[in-house]
């Protein structure tokens, strides 16, 4: 029974391990919204998902030509009358599988994005973008805006909080949530700006609150400023090279505590993961049978053509 226990441990975490083998990239999720009337080519669609696997390269070139940000980002003069400042809030917890996840480490966030997707006049989510572990993720959005605007960027200002880690001159550094305030209270009237907001400790605050709190409270400084705003919340979460055997594991819990409420309803983000654990399995079996045919045929002991037997 132990022998079994212990076979069906390896699996589990060969299975885990078999994404960063086959060349799956972990991924982490990305929402745009608008609280006001946009400029979108899916403006007919309140909610618009993408469910492909997309690099964070992909997602800045999407959120420019699809979420209508390159009327607001690329222009001198703001093509959206409705727009004055566009927010780029960068995490660092939430994984793809988070969003379904019945088990959430930090509630408060899942429940303002819920809320701000589901509310706004206009919402694009992208459930899978991959997690590149080579550059920071706000680093790459803001270069990725700059190299699609084939005119530059056509802001009037770029501010950052100090938690970010942004390459560039002619930004302005934020130092923590009230600079962030005296940042919008002090915008001018038709002139876009753009402020790239990160989860962590800020200088000035000296302690950290939880993603779900940081992000609350920019969302309460939005609507407080008056600024027609819109906001894009990526993340890139932290210690993902420990993320695929505990991505397992959670898997099948949480596939038991279903079975248990008798929840039997799979949406499509669910059919993906039993699809992909199928082949995965599949694939596993498949291995086994070909290594066991190897080790056979090298264990046959055959004389060749031109060698005489050793009985005459």
């Amino acid at each position: 029974m132990e022998g079994v226990r212990a076979l069906l441990l390896a699996i589990v975490f060969v299975v885990a391990d078999l994404p960063w083998v086959l060349g799956f990239s972990l991924t982490a999720p990305a929402f745009l919204w608008s609280p006001q009337p946009y400029r979108s080519p899916h403006y007919n669609n309140k909610e618009f998902v993408d469910y492909r696997t997309i690099s964070s390269k992909d997602l800045t070139k999407l959120v420019l030509s699809e979420g209508g940000w390159s009327n607001i980002l690329c222009t001198k003069e703001s093509l959206d009358e409705n727009t004055d400042v566009a927010v780029v809030f960068v995490g660092r917890k939430l994984h793809s599988s988070d969003i379904s996840s019945p088990k959430q480490s930090d509630p408060s966030l899942i429940d303002i994005l819920k809320l701000s997707f589901t509310t706004s006049n206009f919402s694009m989510a992208f459930p899978y973008v991959a997690i590149d572990e080579q550059e920071t993720l706000e680093n790459s959005l803001i270069e990725g805006f700059e190299e699609n605007c084939a005119q530059g960027l056509g802001l009037n200002r770029i501010a950052y909080l100090d938690s970010c880690s942004i390459n560039g001159g002619n930004l302005e550094k934020l130092n923590s949530l009230h600079s962030v305030h005296d940042f919008l209270a002090s915008r001018t009237s038709g002139k876009m700006d753009l402020v790239v907001l990160c989860s962590g400790r800020s200088e000035e605050s000296g302690h950290t609150q939880s993603e779900g709190e940081v992000f609350s409270d920019i969302v309460d400084l939005l609507k407080q400023s008056g600024a027609k705003y819109t906001v894009l919340y990526t993340s890139r979460p932290y210690k993902t090279l420990q993320y695929p055997a505990h991505l397992a594991l959670r898997f099948l819990a949480d596939g038991t505590q279903s079975n248990a409420s008798n929840n039997s309803t799979c949406d499509g983000v669910c059919q993906i993961k039993s699809s992909l654990l199928e082949g995965i399995f599949v694939a596993i079996v498949l291995l086994i049978i070909l290594i066991s045919g190897l080790c056979c045929m090298i264990g046959i002991d055959t004389p060749t053509r031109f060698e005489t037997s050793q009985e005459s």
